[in-house]
């Protein structure tokens, strides 16, 4: 209930305050476990994501955050989960691999920070992990022009990836996979118009 009155006072934001415009969102699946990936360059990033999808989204984000005063309480109340920074977090990936089993949208951001310039930066592994122990959908989100409060936000969601897994998933598999995720990601960034 919370996560839908924040959504609809969000987008009412975004619409009037940032303009913003939506491409492919019927691209989400409406059903199962689906692993959303996305650029991150501005802290409006996971507000335009979330509010961008009409599944609810449990984001992944830094444990920081959640020691927040206010913020905290709030992206808890918007089912938002933990990831320590700086290493595999075994307690953030069971509870990703648990929402996923359960049939829910988790969003990630594989740069893992924000990226100063706006350009791509190398990805983390996690995405790439959880996108093959899990075997659910990834879809990929180009967000431009996030950063600040005016200029108009511009999103573009891309078709469902499939990946499938051949064994026990190596390093090198989470390499590639995360490359894909990424180049997905600039294609989506360089046709949104």
């Amino acid at each position: 209930m919370f996560y839908r009155f924040a959504r609809a006072v969000c987008r009412l934001i975004l619409l009037l305050l940032r303009r913003w415009v939506v491409v492919g969102a019927e691209n989400l699946p409406r059903r199962g476990g689906v692993l959303v990936v996305s650029n991150h360059a501005s802290y409006w990033d996971p507000v335009v994501v979330g509010c961008a999808l009409d599944r609810q989204v449990h984001f992944m984000a830094k444990a920081e955050l959640f020691h927040f005063p206010v913020l905290g309480p709030v992206i808890r109340r918007l089912d938002a989960f933990p990831v320590a920074r700086g290493g595999a977090d075994r307690q953030a990936i069971r509870r990703a691999l648990e929402l996923l089993k359960q049939g829910r949208v988790v969003g990630i951001f594989p740069e893992g920070t924000r990226s100063r310039t706006g350009e791509l930066m190398e990805p983390h592994l996690g995405a790439a992990m959880l996108a093959l122990r899990a075997q659910v959908p990834v879809l990929p989100v180009a967000v431009l022009n996030t950063r600040g409060v005016f200029g108009r936000v511009r999103v573009h969601i891309g078709k469902p990836l499939y990946f499938s897994r051949a064994g026990l998933a190596a390093r090198q598999d989470y390499q590639t996979v995360s490359r894909e995720l990424m180049r997905e990601i600039a294609k989506l960034m360089d046709s949104a118009w």
